[in-house]
């Protein structure tokens, strides 16, 4: 999947879990973070490639995505994994521990929890593409759903774009069905 469409998919993740803690209560500050956090879990597994938008939009990208993709196996392999979600989350709940007296009234743990569901939410729109995901590394199995290739997504392809849209699409109808809910959420439950 391109980046637009795991960044749709990461917010429209966050947000449904959000929608699902009732009592949660944030400060603007944590929202904003979780928001970022959120859009950089959507994009975190794909670190190991060197041609990626987080490398691109780095001075020296393209020469360190080459280094850290060879030292994660490549494209699709440990970052697409249990194996990795656990470990990155592991290094984003250490880099949050460690930002944390510089970001006072910053709940760390609603921050790590964005990042956790957008690449989470990663993982899951990449096991649509006709490469899936080896979620169970060291098992070298890719997996995809539907479980007949011919019936998935192709990166940058008509599909995709559908995916995109049906994705929009869901997220127009949550937003008009519950916009009441929404602006009591805003007005309510993020303190200034």
């Amino acid at each position: 999947m391109k980046a637009r469409t795991h960044d749709l998919a990461a917010i429209s993740a966050l947000g449904i879990v959000v929608a699902a803690q009732p009592n949660l209560k944030l400060t603007l500050g944590t929202a904003l973070t979780a928001l970022l956090a959120n859009q950089l879990g959507g994009i975190a597994p794909d670190i190991d490639q060197p041609t990626a938008p987080f490398w691109r939009n780095l001075p020296i990208g393209g020469f360190f995505g080459k280094i850290i993709g060879k030292m994660l196996g490549g494209h699709r392999f440990i970052t697409h994994s249990i194996v990795g979600l656990v470990l990155m989350g592991f290094l984003a709940n250490l880099l949050l521990l460690t930002l944390h007296p510089i970001m006072p009234g910053i709940n760390i743990d609603i921050v790590w929890w964005a990042f956790m569901v957008g690449m989470l939410s990663h993982l899951i729109m990449d096991s649509f593409t006709k490469e899936g995901v080896p979620w169970f590394l060291p098992i070298p199995l890719k997996i995809g759903f539907p479980p007949i290739r011919a019936l998935r997504v192709t990166t940058g392809k008509l599909g995709e774009g559908v995916v995109f849209a049906l994705i929009l699409i869901a997220d127009a109808g949550l937003l008009g069905g519950h916009y009441a809910e929404i602006v009591q959420f805003l007005h309510h439950r993020i303190v200034y």
